[in-house]
């Protein structure tokens, strides 16, 4: 593809948009480049420091743009529920699932789930399940969600799965938990358009991998209690190895706003392991058409959270 740029962006004026994580790095540019457009925006952080320094960064570098701040901590199931009840707009025209944690030392969410797990892709699947009423309400309604590259190296068994999201940190690994997590966000994202479509509902999902991109995900949260050492060598290798952060949001905004961006699709960085480039619709994982991975995920799901999502389930192919 040739080089895409945030001025190929059409005119969002009159959509309404919750980006997750958007107090800072991709979520950031995200809600940035939407508003800029014209787009009513709504920043779910789970800081409320950081959120409004965010908030407030936004209407400087965008003004006059419609913007807002609520709460969201997606470790949080009570949080999740909270937001979507206090949802008070008639419809929800874009959710970019973008909130995450990444290689993160062994933790608990609120609900005692694996902090990978927990937020990465049971807390985006509650999220997504509580405000699917708003996005029915929507005409053309979008969910984009944001896995990685990185979970081309998964090593995913939905047994594990299950018996990890309550594990001990004996034998945990960071790196697995995460890859797996974000292979997950792959079969939801898949999962939710076969459903969507099956309901007849015009709702397109796609999933998005960002590439190698600098943002705080590996120093900042939980990764910040880390020692001297590892923040040192982390923010060096970020900082020389990985491309700025508006490079690594195009593919969540090419999602979210071009008209081929492909529901039950993937958009990817079209280099190298999709490490860096342009965005591209010519990627296929293998756990986008794994329906039988995904409709198992999606039923265990429902039931670690409690959340159902009213769509028929999709006839396996």
């Amino acid at each position: 593809m040739r080089s895409w740029t945030f001025d190929s962006i059409p005119d969002q004026s009159g959509r309404l948009v919750v980006v997750t994580g958007a107090n800072s790095g991709i979520g950031y540019v995200t809600a940035r480049e939407l508003a800029h457009r014209g787009a009513h925006v709504v920043l779910a952080c789970r800081s409320a420091e950081r959120g409004r320094a965010a908030l407030a960064r936004l209407r400087a570098e965008t003004p006059g743009a419609r913007a807002e701040l609520r709460p969201l901590n997606l470790a949080s199931l009570e949080s999740i529920r909270a937001f979507a009840a206090g949802w008070d707009h008639d419809r929800l025209d874009l959710l970019v699932n973008n909130a995450g944690v990444a290689m993160v030392p062994f933790a608990r969410t609120a609900d005692g789930f694996e902090s990978h797990i927990g937020v990465n892709h049971l807390g985006t699947f509650a999220l997504t399940g509580l405000l699917l009423p708003a996005l029915a309400s929507a005409p053309a309604a979008r969910v984009v969600t944001v896995s990685s590259e990185g979970q081309r190296f998964a090593r995913f068994d939905l047994a594990r799965f299950d018996r990890d999201r309550l594990g001990t940190d004996r034998g945990y690994s960071a790196p697995f938990a995460y890859v797996a997590s974000k292979r997950a966000n792959l079969y939801f994202a898949a999962e939710l358009h076969r459903r969507a479509a099956a309901a007849g509902l015009p709702l397109r999902s796609v999933a998005v991998a960002p590439g190698l991109t600098r943002t705080n995900v590996l120093t900042g949260g939980a990764n910040a209690a880390r020692g001297p050492l590892y923040r040192s060598a982390t923010a060096l290798l970020v900082r020389l190895a990985f491309r700025p952060t508006a490079e690594g949001a195009k593919t969540s905004l090419y999602a979210a706003t071009a008209d081929d961006a492909p529901g039950g699709g993937y958009v990817a960085p079209d280099g190298f392991l999709e490490l860096r480039g342009e965005p591209t619709t010519g990627r296929r994982p293998r756990a986008l058409t794994d329906t039988v991975t995904a409709r198992r995920l999606w039923e265990l799901s429902e039931e670690l959270t409690g959340v159902s999502l009213a769509l028929p389930a999709a006839r396996p192919r």
